[in-house]
């Protein structure tokens, strides 16, 4: 069992009195001058990317934050914001199933998952942009405008392309602020129905194993924004711990970077 193991199953107010004993050896240790080793930002520098990593457990009472100044930096969700949109098109009856179809109208997109037709469950998993391009088109930009609101999702702008916003860069939102969206999430503390909150768990299922699962989305706003993302939480022991990477991203090759970071960061940190 790792420490954290042991911080995670002990007594009642353990987690307080941890967190309070951590913060107080990093002070300590700053005005000592003595070097504070940060397992996360060696992984991030041994693969010389630039970008944040906040993970947090559930309650909120344990958090680290690799580079805090990026980690409120609002930038654009790219396909992450298919978390919120797979709610959006279930609550205006766009789509009703993770089985729900999209006919896909024989346009070569370049990329030959999307040139098919799609579930809502398949088009998440391939990050298909046309099949949520065609939910944007149907919701519209007002009612995006209150979804945004009602649930306060990043700058909650969608300016004048509809079937764009998450990608142009016009929403954007930070790593924290996509935390604090997947604890409602995770929670049901958002105004949406409790069996359309489960159906995007369910198609967010990234990975499962005997030791926990893993649910998330990756998303890249593409060269010109060049920012990678991986968001999402991992439950373990009865344990739900929630994280939001970003990182810059340029090239299409970096991909696997995004999620392997994060694994990488919650193993080094006990977690996994």
């Amino acid at each position: 069992m790792s420490f954290w193991d042991s911080v995670i199953d002990g007594k009642e107010g353990i987690l307080s009195k941890f967190v309070i004993l951590w913060i107080g050896t990093m002070i300590a240790s700053a005005a000592s001058g003595d070097t504070i080793v940060d397992p996360v930002g060696d992984i991030f520098q041994s693969e010389g990317v630039t970008g944040t990593l906040v993970i947090a457990s559930f309650d909120g009472e344990i958090r680290h934050v690799y580079n805090e100044e990026r980690s409120t930096v609002r930038l654009s969700p790219a396909s992450t914001f298919k978390i919120f949109n797979t709610l959006i098109a279930l609550d205006s009856g766009i789509v009703s199933t993770k089985e729900s179809l999209f006919k896909w109208d024989g346009t070569d997109r370049g990329i030959p998952a999307w040139n098919r037709d799609q579930t809502l469950q398949s088009a998440f998993r391939v990050s298909c942009v046309w099949c949520y391009q065609e939910v944007a088109r149907r919701v519209e930009g007002r009612r995006y405008i209150a979804e945004l609101e009602s649930v306060g999702y990043g700058n909650q702008r969608v300016g004048d392309r509809v079937d764009q916003f998450w990608l142009n860069g016009d929403l954007q939102i930070s790593a924290v602020e996509q935390v604090d969206f997947l604890r409602h999430l995770v929670d049901y503390s958002i105004p949406y129905r409790r069996e359309h909150i489960d159906i995007v768990k369910e198609i967010m299922q990234d990975e499962e194993s005997a030791e926990y699962t893993l649910h998330a989305k990756t998303g890249w706003a593409g060269a010109g924004l060049g920012v990678g993302w991986y968001v999402g939480y991992v439950q373990r022991n009865d344990q739900t711990w929630l994280f939001a990477m970003n990182m810059q991203m340029d090239r299409a090759e970096q991909a696997p970077l995004r999620k392997d970071l994060v694994i990488r960061s919650l193993r080094a940190l006990g977690i996994l």
